[in-house]
């Protein structure tokens, strides 16, 4: 399949083929890494031997990268190097014959220390660049500044992010170096809050500290500072708001966990082939533990329990913070299915909350007080209004039944938010673990077809397929 750029992500390619360095802010879902790798095929056309360097959190290094090249014909023929895992894996890979070599913000000291001067990479592209807001002077974050030292040997930086400051203006400046060295918003952080934020004493004593407040006209001020090296894509400029966007995020499970998946994969697999006493709903049933393995957690034998279960990975909850983090502060909708999955979000993020039967909840969650809220579909009953607080839903993990998959989508969706007078989009995520049957939910949901034939139908997925076993 050809990648032919939308409206929206054509401004992307094109800033940054016009643009050495930029900064690209757009929001989850909007195609920034088929856009960059559009843009990157573009510049190999014109000088074959361009050599990218990219940079993102450890699962987006992995595997979003390297699935986006293979997902679309365009970009079948960059070959991609991966520098993560352990020492020598990363060695072997930076020796590797690529055009596009990825690794995580963690291992940037390691990779600037491993090459000394001889930083052979011509474009450095930083996904979710916020991770280098850290960069100052003295102290700071040790891989932005172990990348300052390197960051102006290659001649092009691209930043992507859909939250340039998650956490107010202040996060702008570390970012906005790499592409400038302080030339727009101050060469030095002390300098930019100078210029455009006052002091606060907070506390007394001891405990005494100042908040830097931004002045009056200062989100302005910096928006035309940064707007010439910069590109913003509002969603709602390009998008029809009386529709939800859907959106899925690949999750790539560990070796190990897969190789467990496979085995339970196939004993189940040979019973839906030679049992025609086996029925739909006793299929869906045969099918859970599989999907809990996709989720991260297996409950034992004897059944769903407060702590009846096992912890196998936690690739969807570091999916899930990504998604938290592009939110910028907006509320999410967390869907559930389980809730072992319950525990182990409200683990990682003890400020969730989960939907129950007080109607205080609801009202929080309206009023923007509740900034990740769990919810288990079933829960979510026709007539329930969740549209005020926010226009974010995530699956965790999907259940086959339609009805309450559209029932929670309901629940904050673009008729409800324009019922309300939201003029915004309404973004549905799904965390899908790759070659797993969350695929083959998903597909039940968008054709509707009978859970038997989507079973039967996704060998793959079942663990089937002759020859996968070195596939991960």
């Amino acid at each position: 399949m050809k990648f032919v750029p939308r409206s929206y992500q054509k401004l992307i390619v094109d800033n940054i083929l016009y643009n050495k360095r930029t900064a690209v802010f757009a929001g989850m879902g909007l195609g920034k890494t088929a856009s960059t790798l559009e843009a990157i095929r573009q510049i190999k056309a014109v000088r074959p031997s361009l050599t990218v360097l990219i940079i993102a959190p450890l699962r987006v290094a992995q595997s979003t990268w390297p699935d986006e090249v293979r997902k679309w014909d365009s970009f079948r023929h960059l070959r991609v190097s991966v520098i993560c895992g352990s020492a020598k894996a990363r060695r072997d890979a930076l020796l590797a014959d690529a055009d596009i070599y990825t690794i995580n913000y963690e291992n940037i000291p390691w990779l600037v220390e491993e090459l000394k001067g001889d930083w052979f990479f011509d474009l450095i592209v930083a996904d979710e660049s916020t991770r280098l807001k850290g960069l100052r002077a003295r102290q700071g974050t040790q891989r932005a500044k172990a990348l300052a030292k390197v960051a102006f040997k290659s001649e092009g930086f691209v930043e992507l992010t859909g939250t340039p400051a998650p956490n107010g203006l202040l996060d702008l400046w570390g970012q906005m170096w790499f592409l400038d060295k302080g030339a727009r918003l101050g060469k030095s952080f002390s300098a930019f809050q100078k210029e455009f934020f006052y002091p606060i004493s907070r506390g007394g004593g001891a405990t005494c500290w100042v908040e830097w407040k931004p002045q009056e006209g200062s989100d302005k001020r910096i928006k035309r500072r940064i707007e010439d090296v910069s590109i913003t894509v509002n969603p709602e400029d390009y998008f029809d708001v009386a529709k939800n966007i859907f959106n899925d995020i690949v999750v790539e499970l560990p070796r190990e966990v897969m190789r467990q998946y496979r085995k339970f994969a196939r004993e189940l697999y040979l019973e839906l082939e030679g049992g025609a006493e086996v029925t739909a709903a006793n299929a869906a049933v045969k099918t859970g533990r599989l999907l809990q393995m996709a989720s991260g957690a297996v409950y034992v034998e004897d059944g769903e329990g407060s702590d009846a279960y096992t912890v196998i990975h936690r690739a969807k909850i570091e999916a899930l913070a990504s998604v938290i983090e592009e939110a910028n502060g907006a509320p999410v909708l967390c869907a559930y299915s389980y809730r072992h999955e319950v525990d182990r979000i409200l683990k990682a993020f003890p400020y969730a909350r989960v939907l129950d039967k007080s109607p205080q909840t609801i009202r929080d969650w309206n009023k923007g007080k509740i900034p990740l809220l769990l919810a288990h579909p079933a829960s979510c009953g026709h007539g329930l209004n969740l549209q005020d607080g926010g226009n974010i839903l995530v699956f965790f993990s999907c259940t086959w039944s339609l009805e309450l998959h559209d029932q929670i989508v309901e629940r904050i969706g673009a008729v409800r938010q324009a019922q309300a007078g939201h003029d915004r989009p309404t973004f549905v995520h799904y965390l899908i673990a790759k070659g797993t049957l969350d695929e083959a939910v998903k597909e039940r949901l968008a054709t509707k077809r009978d859970i038997l034939d989507v079973l039967l139908d996704k060998k793959q997925v079942l663990g089937v397929e002759e020859d996968d076993d070195d596939e991960y």
